[in-house]
């Protein structure tokens, strides 16, 4: 869910401003801009589709195919028309009277299905380790039972939960302008909830609002209320009991104990039986208080709810099993070339899991478990997908990587029309539309904490990032944008580790341009930096193979125009795809499996060279692509440097914050706030974990961290450093 203020003025149009044109990228190209629209032509992009490969069926039937015809509405928006009655006294009531005709699905016969279910009725019958045949009357099991489910939830009453959607409706059309949603991804929505089976949302949590904006929106869309997993430590003992009156659902805390306790296998199989009804308010009351300051601002809130589209989880079940195969942890795959051991980077995927360790989630069989973080990773990446860049995140972006020193607000306009465009042609969705000018002054005034405005000229403005602990914000917000242009970076860089060998950091691009570029070496900087970066950065589903994500970036980079292919002597063209020999392994291979045909593919590209673009734009452009991604590698090369000073062994929240404090230090010292950022130093922390450099160990206090033997030597460590300092571009 992405949110923006807005003011509440509406903006009015404008004359065309007499300044003069500006330049796209130095390219020459100008052009005057007054209005942008979120549109490439007549349609607008459609995001978030799920994966076409996993859930083919799901990917053609459960999509809208009017959905670029389909505009958004506001969810608060609640006239005499949204209700059965009409006349003045309705339209004073209307919002009464729409949460009286809301419709809450009775659930009154939930205890006893749960008690009913196999797993309940596994442990009564003592056929599973801990139930009630190992000592324990059933009669004791089953009270136990009714207990574990009244801690977890209680029938909801339809009319504090209406009570509360009134109170709820007159309370969001007080602090927003309006909550739009998109009717297309809507549509999608309703017609898998019709299918019958149970309707199971994941959300992001972008911000605190997505408490009370999500289950609002599907309660007001027609789909019931939301029912969401809850800790009981986070609310009061009366809070908890009006929560569960409005339909929460909180989880006992004897799900989290060990696998061998009889209380955590009952609390867990209550808990596996008890998630399918509907209805939760969670945390709403919570959000409220913390929204409570903002009741009196002048300024209200548009925000705007995204919803991927959905998919069948059985489906996705068969398949994805099938498409499961040998994988090596980043220190099998990466150590030895770190240290210089090998140059051939192994020909097997990446196993990186970094979802959270519960209890219900050790509960599960090995194959379970993997196939509930390949489920997850396949859902970020949905939800990243679907997610609109704002307007600040495209201003900040500029501002950070491109005019650090100052730029005017006239080459502002150019620079950022172009932007927008280059993000709806990578289908991506934009948040916001209207007058250029206003768009950017808009933006500028909601990023006043972290820029400086200097009069200059008549009509124009100078804008100055402040330096000091605002480029970490500007950098935040900067990473909205990295999904879009993530091929294109994550090629840029390797581009930039190859050459670093060749040429001086500092040469001319010219220079650059003469170097010839193997697609054998692209591909294996690619690869290597794939495998560097963590996997909740590069959203690679576990589906797609490392090597036609190589492929991918190879193509991005050509697309662009920063990448032209060279014709050796005697070499076939890279366009000659008419003699393409298809493998015979190709012809027979799982749609899923794709290393050895990828192989034969490398074979057949030895002759294939590339070289840099020479046209004027690339430099700007290839250099602006690399910085996206420094932040996260100068926090990474940051890490490797602190190692011969850290404190270890340590917790790993002590390691953390010891190693964030050594990043706020060097961002003094060399002005590289963009990296002193805690979530970059945890980031650091587990990818060297994976990489072998730390060790986790147990201890009477808890598990600590410790530096491997293989990394204590100052020689090691170094190494590790310049391994990742080859992809940072000055």
């Amino acid at each position: 869910m992405a949110t923006m203020l807005e003011g509440r003025r509406q903006t009015q149009p404008r004359s065309s401003p007499s300044g003069r044109e500006t330049s796209l990228w130095s390219s020459g190209f100008g052009m005057k801009l007054e209005a942008i629209t979120p549109f490439l032509g007549k349609y607008r992009p459609f995001v978030g589709r799920c994966c076409q490969t996993c859930t083919p069926k799901s990917w053609e039937s459960l999509f809208h195919r009017s959905i670029t015809d389909l505009g958004f509405c506001s969810v608060i928006l609640v006239k005499e028309e949204n209700t059965r009655f009409r006349g003045w006294l309705v339209r004073r009531l209307c919002y009464f009277l729409w949460s009286l005709e809301q419709h809450i699905p009775p659930c009154q016969d939930a205890p006893q299905k749960i008690v009913e279910s196999t797993g309940v009725q596994n442990l009564l019958s003592g056929r599973v380790p801990g139930g009630a045949g190992e000592g324990q009357a059933p009669d004791l099991v089953k009270k136990e039972v009714q207990r574990i489910l009244g801690h977890i939830q209680a029938s909801p009453r339809p009319f504090l939960v209406r009570l509360f959607s009134w109170a709820l409706l007159r309370f969001l059309n007080c602090l927003f302008l309006n909550v739009q949603l998109h009717k297309g991804q809507m549509k999608m929505v309703q017609k898998a909830a019709q299918a019958g089976s149970p309707l199971v949302l994941l959300s992001t949590h972008k911000t605190l609002l997505d408490g009370i904006l999500l289950p609002f929106m599907l309660l007001s869309q027609g789909l019931g209320v939301l029912r969401v997993a809850w800790d009981s430590r986070a609310c009061s003992p009366a809070l908890r009991v009006l929560l569960r009156k409005l339909g929460g659902l909180f989880l006992p805390p004897e799900a989290n104990l060990s696998l061998d306790s009889s209380e955590g296998l009952l609390a867990r199989a209550v808990v596996q039986a008890a998630s399918a009804p509907l209805g939760l308010w969670t945390g709403a009351l919570a959000v409220l208080r913390s929204l409570w300051s903002h009741w009196g601002c002048s300024r209200r809130i548009c925000s705007r709810v995204h919803l991927a589209q959905p998919f069948s989880l059985q489906e996705y079940i068969v398949s994805a099993r099938s498409c499961w195969g040998g994988r090596q942890t980043l220190e099998q795959l990466l150590q030895p070339i770190v240290l210089g051991q090998c140059t051939a980077v192994p020909d097997t995927e990446k196993e990186q899991e970094w979802t959270p360790v519960t209890g219900p989630l050790l509960a599960l069989k090995e194959e379970d478990q993997l196939l509930v973080r390949r489920l997850s990773c396949h859902v970020l990446s949905a939800s990243v997908g679907s997610a609109a860049v704002m307007s600040t995140a495209i201003m900040a972006t500029l501002l950070l990587f491109k005019h650090q020193k100052g730029v005017f607000l006239s080459q502002l306009l150019g620079e950022f029309s172009w932007l927008t465009e280059e993000i709806l042609l990578r289908g991506f969705d934009v948040g916001f539309s209207g007058q250029l000018r206003s768009l950017l002054k808009h933006s500028l005034s909601l990023l006043r904490a972290h820029v400086a405005l200097l009069r200059i000229r008549q009509g124009d403005l100078l804008v100055v990032p402040r330096p000091g602990p605002g480029l970490t914000q500007l950098a935040r917000l900067s990473a909205e944008l990295l999904p879009v242009f993530l091929s294109e970076a994550v090629g840029a860089c390797a581009v930039r580790g190859l050459l670093a060998g060749r040429v001086p950091p500092q040469g001319p691009w010219e220079l650059q341009g003469i170097l010839l570029l193997s697609q054998n070496e692209l591909y294996r900087q690619i690869l290597l930096l794939m495998h560097l970066l963590p996997q909740d950065l590069l959203l690679l589903k576990p589906c797609q193979s490392s090597y036609c994500y190589c492929q991918e970036v190879l193509d991005r980079l050509i697309q662009c125009g920063l990448l032209v292919a060279e014709e050796t002597p005697g070499s076939r063209s890279a366009c000659d795809t008419g003699r393409q020999r298809l493998s015979r392994k190709l012809l027979w291979k799982p749609s899923g499996d794709f290393t050895d045909s990828d192989s034969d593919d490398f074979e057949e590209a030895e002759g294939r060279y590339f070289r840099l673009s020479q046209q004027s734009h690339c430099p700007d452009f290839f250099l602006f692509l690399c910085r996206l991604l420094s932040p996260l590698l100068k926090a990474f090369a940051q890490a490797a440097a602190f190692l011969h000073q850290g404190q270890l062994p340590d917790t790993e929240p002590g390691y953390t914050e010891q190693l964030f404090q050594f990043l706020q230090a060097t961002a003094q010292e060399e002005g590289t706030f963009e990296c002193a950022d805690p979530k970059l130093a945890i980031s650091a922390i587990w990818t060297f974990r994976d990489l072998g450099v730390l060790q986790q160990m147990p201890s009477p206090a808890g598990p600590r961290l410790h530096l491997s033997p293989t990394f204590a030597s100052r020689e090691n460590q170094q190494k590790l450093e310049q391994f990742i300092r080859q992809f940072i571009c000055s």
